[in-house]
């Protein structure tokens, strides 16, 4: 079966709800099978589920009706507190295809609470001179709610004397001033009472109320007056707690203890309160808690000044809150490989780490670097995260232990992105964000030095150009450094050289020539402007000192020197050969070579320049994946006084070797795969990088080996692993996946990664029984409740999936429940008798035994147990024929062997137990009868004479051949008597006469013996040689009960039946014969003998060991 192409194909689609907070649980959000064009069926093939990072999930997945529900209730102002919009962010994963789709819900605000004040009741003493117009600070309410359920107005009432001024802070939050509307007057009115509420504007409005009890004093006619309006104040971030931020100062015309004034804050919110204290009597503002630039960077505090008489003045207080680089920057190791092998090749990762510094600005900006007498550097790989890599080959011998310091630098890059991935699992997925930082400008451009002090020659031509140090601004683009300007002056002018970086630099034109009798030094100022919106500027102090002789300054031959250089290239390689001319001579002639003032640390460590010969060599290393380029200033300074110099730059550009093996991610990897996904389906995410560039940068992925599994390109170097074939999990549990990277350079590279994929169970194996069928031999009268036999099952499946219940199969013996008889423990398949087995009533019969797992669906299998019940000796014989006490006469003249009577009995037993034999206990006169020991037959043993007695007594013994041994006895009477004719027993001298019934019952008799003892010998024949087959193949030869009945009628009408029966466990495997019972009518007993069968297809041949 081949893979579907679009089986590993990534499909996103983003949705947006909305729903109030407080919905009850499970009520619907959305239908995604409408909104995103889905299948119910599809959500739940591809095995659809919510992935959220948040630790908490609100909403739930209805799978069976593709239908978003709440399955949290949602407490917006828990939730988002006064944010807006406040949302629920999560994806909706599914698998084969695998998708994923944003879902964004949007939490919209009910009016849950009302506005409430923190306490219940305001008392304010007013003295009765107060002016109206007097203003007095009231609680503020708070509502958690947003928008028109937040807080909107206040009322008051009733308002005979005091009135409501409405107030709002920056941050939009109202607070309320009572104000005197008419003078108050004690002696009228000493109390008054007034109810403050707030209202919000939801739907239903709701209130809260405050009660202001108003205590009208005497006297105090002045209130406090600040000492102005607004306090403005700058601190920075690490002020220390305790220390002063402001005194603020209110005055009171009054005198005495009217003119005591008390400072607070009434308006604040609890957050300033808990970073600024006020100390009542002086004013003083004190730092409190810990201030934080990056939280906030304004705070601003109402304060108010109250004197005793309760007259208050409101002023504010705007504290500005200024960076310091009070946060270092945090270093993590998220992996560190320790030991390292000595022999590793350089570049080998010993360590990612991940650097972090919470200032911001210059303060906040990181670059990484290590002691560079040591073997190890620092490479960049992404947004706040570096690799600590082996610089060169490592000696164990001569280094067993490095102690690496790291220590993090500013830096600058003209555009600032913020790279995301973002990773789902099962199925897997891999998102890659850009989050582009766009620059205000919020820094001017500064110089590092504020006075450069220049030294030239009086002598100077015009035209000449010194270079300037350029102005940092850590703003780019248009609000980067854009122009320089120069203070008015005759002498000089500025220029701006545009660097290849786009980097401005200043230069010093001059634009007359000098003279130094005149004038022997000249202060300028420099000013850079950037290009932003509003303009910001800096400035450097220029000082020109004007020196005599010397007037010429070394020129280079170009004014820009290009190399290229690989980056594998060894320390001593030769770069450039710089060059200059002075064409003075002497000292002033002399030319020395220096790297710039201003050259970063960086290329001091990695290239060197001779001062006389001005070869440009490297020394250190070069990476081109952390480095690509470098520009380097130069200066060409003479010996003279003063000496001149000359500047050009130097552009190093690095040619890419292909340096770099390949790296294998694993972005995401399922932790076991069901052995029936289907082929295509989606096991992980897979990311191959390589640090180098262009083709050196190119990979490729494949799997080795012939595992069931392959990798198709997804994006940007992403690849997704999908099986290729029908998994099976009783076959492999896991599979070792051996991916191999390539890249395209010249050689090429490679590195291989294994890959574990796990087989994850389902439910595809049922039960199998150790044998198909069982056979069992149970003895009648066998004790209920006891083991009669065991069954077991295997199933190749794992955990619940191989977990086994046994039960039974509902089924009719002798039109019972065949539970009626066995039942079965479920857990280990013994099978238990309900009662004691009767083999008269019940000889054989056949059990259903199902086993089935717990898997879901479950599977399961059938057996078949064959009960065979065997026979005991439990019952004794049965005399039939004749009865006990009967009388018999016989004729004085029978002779001897005459035939007196027969006694017949039956067994219920079956095999020896059922052999009855006869013995004649106790006679009148034992020489004048016998009984025959297997027939029963009683007869003369001789003549009988006049002496004997008339009437003769025989006690006859009937017992069986069972173990214990049954038996029964029978009472014959004879009576002796004279007749003419011989009875009708003696057939031997009975004359010929018409055939009767009787003679046609004894001929059927002797045809069925004859027929019977026909079928048995060839039943016996059949059973042998099937047991001497049999025990060839090791096994042993059972088989059920056998036996058919014979009936027949004798000569005195009585009927008689004769059963052949064999035992399947017989030692002698021999027959009994002549087992009599009597019945009345013939085909009477062979209904009854039909009835004792087991059923209808009971049968001898039926019954034989197949």
């Amino acid at each position: 079966m081949e893979a579907r192409e679009d089986v590993l194909q990534i499909r996103c689609q983003s949705l947006r709800y909305s729903i109030p907070e407080e919905m009850n649980k499970g009520s619907v959000v959305g239908n995604i099978v409408q909104d995103l064009g889905l299948d119910v069926k599809k959500l739940k093939s591809g095995r659809a589920r919510i992935f959220t990072e948040d630790s908490r999930e609100y909403i739930g997945l209805n799978v069976e009706k593709g239908t978003l529900v709440v399955k949290e209730k949602v407490d917006r102002e828990e939730l988002c507190a006064q944010i807006t919009p406040c949302s629920l962010h999560f994806q909706i994963i599914l698998e084969n295809p695998m998708e994923l789709h944003r879902i964004d819900v949007e939490i919209l605000d009910v009016n849950d609470h009302a506005p409430i004040f923190d306490r219940k009741e305001i008392i304010l003493e007013i003295r009765e001179s107060v002016v109206a117009g007097s203003r007095f600070s009231l609680d503020s309410a708070h509502d958690p709610d947003v928008g028109k359920n937040s807080l909107q107005r206040y009322t008051l009432s009733p308002t005979d004397h005091f009135t409501l001024n409405e107030l709002s802070n920056s941050d939009g939050t109202k607070y309320v001033q009572m104000i005197l509307q008419t003078p108050l007057d004690r002696e009228q009115q000493e109390k008054h009472t007034l109810i403050l509420t707030a209202f919000d504007e939801g739907n239903p409005q709701k209130s809260g109320t405050i009660k202001i009890t108003v205590v009208v004093i005497d006297a105090n006619d002045n209130a406090p007056v600040f000492s102005q309006p607004v306090y403005r104040v700058s601190l920075p971030e690490n002020a220390q707690m305790g220390s002063t931020a402001v005194t603020v100062s209110a005055t009171d015309k009054d005198k005495g203890p009217n003119g005591e004034v008390i400072y607070s804050f009434p308006q604040n919110n609890r957050k300033i309160m808990e970073l600024f204290t006020i100390e009542p009597s002086t004013g003083d503002i004190r730092v409190n808690g810990l201030l934080d630039y990056e939280k906030s960077k304004q705070y601003e505090l109402h304060i108010e000044a109250t004197d005793t008489g309760g007259l208050t003045d409101n002023s504010k207080v705007l504290v500005e809150i200024t960076d310091v680089n009070d946060n270092a920057p945090v270093i993590s190791v998220i992996s560190f490989s320790n030991p390292i092998p000595e022999d590793s090749a350089p570049e080998t990762v010993i360590a990612m780490l991940n650097i972090k510094d919470i200032d911001s600005g210059k303060n906040g900006q990181i670059r990484c670097s290590v002691d560079s007498d040591l073997p190890f550097r620092i490479k960049f790989s992404s947004s706040n995260f570096y690799s600590l890599v082996t610089d060169q080959f490592l000696d164990r011998e001569k280094c067993s232990e490095y102690n690496i310091t790291i220590t993090a630098v500013c830096g600058q890059s003209g555009s600032c992105a913020l790279p995301l991935e973002v990773i789902a699992d099962s199925p897997w997925q891999l998102h890659r964000v850009v989050v582009e930082i766009q620059d205000i400008n919020d820094n001017a451009p500064s110089f590092a030095t504020e006075e450069v002090v220049l030294k030239v020659a009086e002598h100077a031509v015009t035209g000449t150009r010194f270079p300037l140090e350029s102005a940092q601004d850590p703003d780019v683009g248009s609000n980067a450094v854009r122009s320089y300007t120069l203070s008015n002056n005759e002498y000089f002018s500025v220029a701006t050289k545009t660097l290849k970086n786009n980097r401005k630099l200043p230069e010093l034109v001059l634009s007359k020539p000098l003279d130094r009798e005149k004038q022997s030094t000249h202060e300028l100022i420099l000013t850079a402007v950037d290009g932003g919106s509003p303009v910001k500027s800096g400035t450097a102090k220029i000082t020109v000192q004007v020196l005599d002789n010397n007037d010429n300054a070394p020129q280079f031959a170009k004014q820009t020197y290009e190399a290229f250089i690989s980056e594998t290239s060894p320390p001593g390689t030769l770069i450039v050969e710089l060059k200059a001319v002075d064409l003075d001579e002497g000292s002033n002639g002399h030319i020395r070579y220096l790297f710039g003032e201003r050259t970063d640390d960086d290329v001091l460590n990695t290239f060197n320049l001779d001062s006389e010969t001005g070869l440009l060599t490297l020394t250190g290393s070069l990476d081109y994946e952390e480095v690509s380029s470098y520009e380097i200033d130069v200066v060409a300074k003479d010996g003279g006084s003063p000496e001149m110099e000359g500047h050009c730059s130097v552009q190093i550009n690095l040619i890419d070797a292909n340096d770099n093996t390949p790296e294998i991610i694993i972005k995401s990897l399922a932790d076991r795969v069901p052995e029936d996904s289907p082929i295509g389906t989606v096991v992980g995410l897979i990311n191959a990088r390589d640090l180098d560039s262009n083709e050196n940068g190119k990979v490729s992925l494949h799997v080795l080996g012939n595992a069931p599994f392959k990798l198709k390109p997804s994006f940007e170097n992403h690849y997704e692993l999908a099986t290729t074939a029908q998994l099976d999990r009783e076959k492999n549990m896991l599979y070792s996946v051996d991916i191999s990277a390539t890249d395209s350079g010249s050689p090429p590279l490679s590195a291989q990664k294994t890959v574990i994929v796990n087989v994850q169970d389902v439910n595809d194996s049922p039960p199998v029984f150790s044998q198909p069928s069982y056979t069992v031999y149970v003895k009648e009268n066998f004790p209920a409740g006891r083991i009669i036999c065991s069954v077991s099952a295997s199933d190749a499946d794992l955990g619940e999936n191989a977990k086994i219940s046994y039960s039974i199969l509902n089924s009719k013996v002798q039109d019972v429940s065949v539970s009626s008889y066995v039942y079965i423990n479920s857990d280990n398949g013994s099978i238990y008798s309900m009662y004691s087995f009767d083999y008269e009533q019940l000889k054989v019969f056949q059990i259903q035994v199902q086993a089935k797992d717990h898997g879901s669906p479950p599977l399961s299998s059938n057996a078949t147990v064959h009960v065979f019940i065997l026979d005991q000796n439990d019952n004794t014989p049965a005399v039939i024929y004749p009865s006990t006490g009967s009388n018999h006469k016989m004729p004085r003249s029978a002779k001897a062997g005459h035939l007196l009577t027969k006694v017949t009995a039956v067994d219920a037993d079956s095999g020896h137990n059922a052999w009855i034999s006869y013995k004649l206990l106790e006679a009148t006169d034992a020489s004048l009868f016998s009984v025959n020991t297997y027939t029963g037959e009683v007869r003369t043993k001789r003549l009988v004479s006049e002496h004997d007695d008339s009437s003769q007594r025989l006690f006859i013994e009937i017992k069986d051949n069972g173990d214990p041994v049954q038996s029964s006895t029978i009472t014959v009477n004879i009576l002796l008597e004279d007749a003419l004719h011989e009875p009708v027993l003696d057939l031997q001298h009975t004359a010929p006469e018409p055939i009767s019934k009787s003679d046609r019952i004894t001929f059927y008799l002797i045809m069925s013996l004859a027929s019977v003892s026909l079928l048995s010998m060839v039943t016996f024949i059949v059973l042998v040689v099937k047991c001497a087959r049999n025990s060839r193949s090791s096994s042993i030869c059972y088989g059920p009960i056998k036996y058919v009945e014979v009936l027949g009628g004798d000569m005195l009408s009585q009927s008689h039946s004769f059963r052949s029966c064999l035992s399947p466990l017989s030692e002698f495997s021999d027959f009994t014969l002549i087992k009599p019972s009597s019945t009345i009518d013939f085909k009477d007993m062979i209904s009854v003998l039909d009835a004792s069968l087991p059923d209808s297809t009971w049968t001898f041949e039926s019954q034989q060991v197949r």
